[in-house]
């Protein structure tokens, strides 16, 4: 295969697929099941209550349901190249539909927690592969010059199910039963095994492996990434360190992920191939994409829980507020494919940044008295800005691997995403906690006669409970409680600014990566591949 010397790194560039003509066929099939697969992360949170009613769980085990899709899919998503290679990538693909949509009617059906969480954990199992053997598939399929528009418009099937699972959610439970979330999958699970079975084919240097299987590799695998998980998942309800369990899942999880790194680059057949990381383009773009996870994770977490515990919003109305940064992901992420030969992955990654930087800085200024459009611009702005990251970020990553490393590729960049925005997750959540505790402290520090601030607010509202309460020592005491809820609701908004500006910190130190990173040229000469 030709290559492309550049910087001393040896480059080499995929071949230009074969311009067929279901193209935008093989491009809606891999976006259903990608939309499916992204949906079910979202559309349980909304339906929680009920199930815990139903099921009879506590707060703490209902977690468990979403916690086991997720764990069980960011353990599939390094092992697709492994499956693709013994089985044939179709009929894996198609392997995980079949066992995404019959765990979807099992969970439904589900009568017990411990049933359902397990059906969760096979429904992860299929819908972890989904999107990275479409990221692969869709490489594949369109020549290099048109990869830009091919992932702009599969990206609107990325955004598609986190943005309407929420909403779906809410109105299937409310108006059927929290079931009708896993039953919906069913059709069009059906829809998409039929196109797969018609458009998708494996790629002719596909290598179907017999051989021996890295059975220690995926042992050490599945302990070290599933150990993380819980540990993250389940940090911060238990206090993290003072619980004996997330102790040792850390102790487990890093020993699992050494012994599994260390493993994986001295056999000679790895089950996940972690030299691709050499290559310094995909390793850069990797490591945007999980700076990238740890803030979009985070932000996504904790503003629609800022506007309900302070802000009073209801679930709904908060859930909805997150509607402008997909709005304006959908709308950039075609216009974003087109931009991509024109402009570069550098520029529209760079811009995408500063825009990045500039909405979380705004976010991270927001105070007590916010209105809507306080939120609504920064959002939008954000939108614009992951726009522009995500489409530019996924071609040129992906665009200096070779062909046959292409799945396990698309894999790797996937799950340590995926990682990092678990990761992202877990530590916003400690810092409101951590946070609410260390800033209400700060404040009733400055709380004396000495503050003529806090003393003509104590004045102002004992005065005003004096004109209702005649006893002295209930208005006192009313406030003083007035004057606390006040204290935490600063305590609150103090620690939901900090975490904005760590994730603006976060983007500024992703800015030296894109220098690293290096498009891929058209190729001149060079035969034309089998595509899809």
């Amino acid at each position: 295969m030709p290559h492309i010397e550049s910087s001393g790194e040896k480059t080499l560039q995929p071949l230009p697929a074969l311009v067929s003509t279901h193209k935008w066929l093989v491009t809606l099939t891999v976006m259903t099941g990608t939309t499916m697969s992204t949906l079910d992360t979202s559309i349980v949170n909304v339906a929680m209550p009920h199930i815990q009613g139903n099921l009879g769980a506590s707060v703490e085990e209902i977690t468990w349901v979403a916690t086991a899709y997720i764990l069980s899919s960011v353990i599939m998503m390094p092992l697709i190249a492994l499956m693709s290679s013994r089985f044939g990538r179709k009929k894996f693909y198609m392997f995980s539909v079949v066992i995404f949509v019959v765990s979807s009617m099992l969970c439904g059906m589900a009568r017990s927690l411990p049933t359902l969480v397990a059906f969760r954990v096979i429904q992860g199992i299929g819908g972890g592969t989904l999107i990275p053997v479409s990221q692969a598939i869709l490489r594949e399929t369109f020549p290099i010059e048109e990869q830009g528009m091919a992932m702009g418009i599969y990206g609107l099937g990325v955004i598609l199910g986190p943005t309407c699972g929420p909403l779906l959610g809410g109105w299937l439970t409310d108006n059927y039963s929290w079931p009708w979330i896993f039953y919906i999958n069913v059709p069009v699970c059906i829809v998409n095994i039929l196109m797969v079975m018609r458009f998708i084919h494996d790629p002719s240097y596909l290598v179907r492996e017999k051989g021996k299987m890295d059975w220690s590799g995926l042992a050490f695998m599945i302990i070290g990434l599933g150990s993380l998980q819980v540990m993250l998942e389940e940090g911060q309800r238990k206090e993290w360190f003072e619980s004996s369990l997330i102790v040792w899942m850390a102790v487990i999880a890093t020993v699992g992920l050494i012994l599994f790194i260390w493993r994986e680059l001295t056999t000679d057949k790895p089950a996940v191939d972690l030299r691709i990381l050499r290559n310094v383009t995909f390793a850069s773009g990797t490591a945007i994409g999980a700076i990238l996870g740890m803030g979009l994770y985070s932000s996504i977490f904790i503003l629609p829980l800022f506007l309900q515990q302070l802000m009073g919003y209801p679930a709904l109305n908060a859930g909805m507020t997150l509607i402008p940064r997909s709005l304006a992901m959908s709308l950039i992420f075609p216009l974003a494919g087109r931009m991509y030969n024109r402009v570069g992955p550098r520029r529209m990654i760079f811009a995408g940044l500063l825009i990045g930087i500039y909405s979380f800085w705004e976010l991270s200024r927001l105070s007590l008295d916010v209105s809507y459009w306080n939120i609504f611009f920064p959002q939008f702005l954000q939108g614009i800005g992951f726009g522009f990251i995500f489409v530019s970020l996924s071609t040129a990553a992906l665009s200096t691997i070779e062909r046959p490393q292409m799945t396990a590729a698309t894999g790797l960049y996937n799950v340590i995403r995926q990682v990092f925005g678990s990761i992202g997750l877990a530590i916003a959540a400690t810092e409101i906690s951590s946070g609410l505790t260390r800033n209400r402290a700060f404040l009733v520090n400055h709380i004396s006669n000495l503050n003529q601030t806090a003393t003509s607010q104590i004045a102002f509202i004992r005065s005003a409970i004096a004109t209702r309460i005649a006893d002295p020592v209930a208005a006192q005491q009313m406030t003083l409680n007035i004057m606390d809820h006040r204290i935490m609701q600063q305590a609150g908004m103090l620690s939901y600014n900090h975490v904005f500006y760590l994730v603006t910190i976060l983007f500024i130190f992703a800015l030296p990566f894109v220098v690293l990173l290096r498009g891929a040229r058209p190729m001149v000469g060079v035969p034309k591949a089998l595509g899809s």
